[in-house]
């Protein structure tokens, strides 16, 4: 693609926090018409030099130059970059829930007619933005109402609204199922046909692999090298050593389980949808936890895998029918989080910026906030046992801050994750219910991450795994139970387990027969 125009280029950008150097002499070149993906261990500075590029951070705040379309640009703030055509989608989507697609595809850039906002013009815009999207929906409807997915898609549409040229995509199918996901990479191929340039970060890396044209590989702030992928005959294996600087010849530690006998049992487990009363989102379900055992759960999305786990962890979701919880050779009642985390049990959600964290919060408040009890004496809080902790965890997971009173904000995703994991191990679980713990993050935080879950499960502790990832739960899971429409399917071992056996199980209707 040599012979191709340059249609971007940043040269040496350089971008400082206070005590922190984000970026360091970065370059980056892409080229009109191609996919275009960046690649890098969470906190390399990947989303950070995007922020750049679009005005988030503004010219002044960095060194270096931005190059577009053959003329410098020093865009203030991000309308000027999206005046020249650069739109940029964040992870976490900016579209307000109670307004409609309508209203969100032009909010702030309404057509106008006679100085009123035109929505008859506006609507009969938006099904054209939403037809180029492949989104088929009523404009009218609120975006509450419909999936992620789709919310992606009102988010592209939106860029087009603004005559996109260049689309940047930070982690686009991070929170989609496979099918969206297909169709999102699908209208980028379709978006390249019609030399429309897009930039995309991910961590999935066989995605990466399937689609972008060139890589350029960014570590610890600085960029590496840029792949081509068919050129240089790029696989997943040849761009991890590109993240990490070095050969990861397996993806998860070696690991050998001690599992020991059964302390967890839920049987029977019945729970009816909060809002719709005739639906049943976990049917009769049975399943087991031994000391030491990693137990995963698998199903499709909507299978109702969270929906099982978050009404075990103190009926924290939809209405209790029936079933009953033994621990330790006793039934206990669960009523409440409280009561789960009196009587041990400790979920991580898979969402960590909207349930798991406060993103107010710093880091040794976040750490402790779901045991205050443990450092509190006659109701007052002990500052310094506080921070004890939170430095303790620090360091153990190896959270990269220079300091506990950092907000959780400034931090990467995958430290991010390492602090919700903190503030549940502070609890002193013997269950520790994990749904989603890698989603979002690279394969070397990945990597980490395995290892304290090992680590939980060599000191005797029960783990659940909930994940969306197949090879994940295969490397990492002791036994695998599969979910389907709300029922447990099958029970498959370590050793049983490949994608095909779980798949299948996972797309039964059957219910798996209690041994």
């Amino acid at each position: 693609m040599s012979d191709v125009p340059i249609l971007l280029e940043m040269r040496s950008i350089t971008k400082e926090f206070p005590g922190v150097k984000a970026l360091s002499d970065v370059n980056l070149v892409v080229r009109a018409g191609e996919i275009h993906a960046i690649v890098g261990e969470n906190g390399a500075g990947k989303s950070t030099l995007m922020k750049v590029l679009s005005g988030v951070y503004p010219y002044g705040s960095y060194d270096g130059a931005i190059f577009y379309r053959g003329e410098e640009m020093r865009f203030g703030d991000i309308r000027a970059s999206e005046r020249a055509g650069i739109v940029i989608i964040h992870q976490e989507l900016a579209l307000i829930p109670h307004m409609s697609i309508t209203e969100n595809i032009f909010l702030g850039n309404e057509p106008r007619k006679g100085g009123a906002i035109d929505w008859k013009a506006a609507n009969r815009q938006a099904l054209e933005l939403m037809a180029r999207v492949g989104l088929r929906e009523d404009p009218d409807t609120l975006i509450k109402d419909i999936g992620v997915g789709k919310q992606q898609l009102v988010e592209i549409a939106k860029a087009f609204a603004k005559d996109v040229k260049l689309l940047i995509l930070d982690e686009p199918t991070a929170a989609l199922n496979e099918d969206d996901s297909q169709h999102l990479l699908d209208l980028l191929r379709g978006f390249r046909e019609r030399g429309i340039t897009s930039i995309i970060i991910s961590h999935k890396l066989n995605e990466i692999e399937a689609i972008a044209d060139r890589i350029t590989i960014i570590r610890d702030g600085r960029t590496i090298e840029t792949l081509d992928v068919k050129a240089d005959g790029v696989n997943e294996d040849r761009i991890v050593r590109g993240m990490v600087g070095r050969e990861l010849h397996s993806r998860f530690p070696d690991h050998t389980p001690k599992i020991g006998e059964v302390f967890f049992e839920v049987r029977d487990w019945t729970v009816r949808h909060p809002i719709s009363a005739e639906r049943l989102v976990a049917k009769h379900s049975n399943f087991v936890v031994r000391r030491g055992e990693i137990v995963g759960f698998a199903g499709l999305m909507g299978a109702g895998r969270t929906e099982l786990a978050m009404s075990v962890f103190g009926r924290s979701y939809g209405v209790y029918e029936s079933g009953t919880i033994i621990k330790d050779g006793k039934e206990i009642v669960l009523k409440t989080v409280a009561d789960a985390i009196h009587h041990g049990l400790a979920y991580v959600s898979e969402d960590r910026k909207a349930i798991g964290l406060n993103l107010l919060d710093d880091i040794k408040t976040s750490t402790v906030a779901a045991k205050l009890s443990k450092i509190t004496r006659h109701g007052v809080l002990d500052q310094v046992k506080e921070y004890r902790a939170a430095e303790e965890y620090r360091q153990s997971l190896r959270i990269k801050t220079p300091t506990v009173d950092d907000g959780v904000n400034t931090l990467s995703g995958g430290n991010q994750q390492k602090v919700v994991l903190a503030k549940w191990m502070f609890t002193d679980p013997d269950l520790l219910i994990l749904d989603e713990p890698t989603r979002g993050i690279d394969v070397g935080a990945k990597y980490e991450i395995y290892g304290i879950i090992q680590r939980l499960a060599d000191q005797g502790k029960g783990v659940i795994v909930i994940s969306s990832e197949l090879p994940e739960l295969i490397g990492l899971c002791d036994r695998i139970y599969t979910v389907s429409e709300g029922t447990i399917t099958g029970e498959v071992a370590r050793q049983d387990a490949d994608p095909e056996t779980l798949m299948k199980l996972m797309t039964s209707s059957k219910k798996m027969q209690t041994r």
